[in-house]
């Protein structure tokens, strides 16, 4: 192999100079340095500022040429490359080089070393700051059988200081990955997501709802106990929509009441049978929840981005298909509950 490699490099001096990085990083990696020594060679390699930053942690490192701390200020702008450190399939990270100027014609070679040199790195020194957990200990975290020794021992597993509240929140991810969500939702500190039983477990020190990217429904549990917080999450979830897909369970009041019902007995229920009808069209489902939210045609047609009068002609088609008086307080609210308990059966 090395003499294939002078052979390769003798004929190309941009082979030459790969090589010489990917032997360069090789030989960082046999001896085992941490980050911090990674930031400094690379930096000192490239001649220019060079960026770590895990996304798990909020941990960032950004050494000068000269390997002490870079000043502020040269970061994000002056950014000449970067790529992703992935571990396990997940991106945990990303290195960056910022130099004045084009970048150089090896930088991607370097920075691609040097994320795989990043990603050994946390491997071999962790436990792994990725966001992503065994589903196993997640288990264990939010299961209402689990002794409190257990718990404990597993959260502290998973990266979780002892005795530090742990925030727990349902999601149905979408198009974006748990990991992805989880890392917009409590930036800069510790958090942790599985999928138990096809919903999205996000444990956390703590979580940013009006971070929560669009697509992704998610219910947040009140509770100091994680596994009592996990059945509030669960209950809020279901009570998500596309006008409110965040929930809180402090927020649902006596509406919660609603999820312990039996589902057969909320099925049998006129009203919610009624408005089972109008399951074909969501159209009429958008409007009479807007017009619930705001028990105003006008408002609700400014939610709706529509003429009130529009708004007025669907509620009141709406009302004869549910038999209710929708201009009334007592029609608007059996509708309003109703309509919550319909999308209970319907999650």
């Amino acid at each position: 192999m090395e003499a294939l490699a002078v052979r390769l490099s003798g004929l190309d001096p941009y082979v030459d100079g790969a090589l010489r990085i990917v032997a360069f990083y090789d030989t960082l990696m046999r001896r085992r340095v941490d980050l911090a020594a990674l930031a400094r060679a690379s930096a000192g390699l490239a001649e220019c500022a060079a960026g770590i930053r895990l996304f798990g942690t909020g941990r960032t490192i950004r050494v000068s040429p000269g390997g002490g701390e870079a000043p502020d200020g040269a970061s994000p702008g002056s950014v000449s490359g970067s790529v992703a450190v992935v571990l396990d399939e997940e991106e945990i990270g990303s290195v960056w080089l910022e130099r004045p100027g084009p970048a150089g014609p090896l930088d991607e070679v370097l920075l691609e070393r040097l994320a795989i040199a990043v990603a050994a790195a946390v491997e071999r020194y962790g436990p792994a700051r990725t966001t992503m957990a065994d589903p196993a200990l997640v288990e264990l975290v939010i299961g209402a059988g689990t002794d409190e020794a257990a718990r404990a021992r597993a959260l502290r597993l998973l990266g979780f200081a002892a005795g530090a509240p742990v925030r727990v929140a349902a999601v149905r991810p979408g198009p974006m990955p748990l990991d992805r969500v989880g890392g917009l939702v409590c930036p800069g500190r510790p958090v942790k997501g599985a999928m138990v039983a096809g919903v999205g477990v996000v444990l956390a020190a703590a979580v940013e709802p009006d971070r929560f990217p669009p697509g992704v429904y998610a219910g947040l549990g009140a509770a100091e106990r994680p596994d009592v917080a996990w059945r509030e999450a669960r209950t809020a979830l279901r009570f998500a929509t596309a006008r409110e897909p965040v929930v809180r369970y402090a927020a649902l009041g006596a509406l919660a009441l609603l999820a312990e019902v039996p589902r057969e007995v909320l099925r049998g229920n006129p009203d919610v049978a009624a408005l089972a009808r109008l399951a074909g069209s969501p159209e009429d489902l958008e409007t009479l929840d807007a017009y619930c939210a705001t028990g105003s045609l006008r408002r609700a047609a400014d939610l709706l981005h529509l003429h009130h009068s529009s708004v007025a002609r669907r509620i009141e088609q709406i009302g004869r298909v549910l038999d209710l008086d929708l201009t009334g307080t007592p029609g608007l609210y059996r509708a309003g509950l109703a309509l919550a308990a319909w999308r209970l059966l319907d999650g």
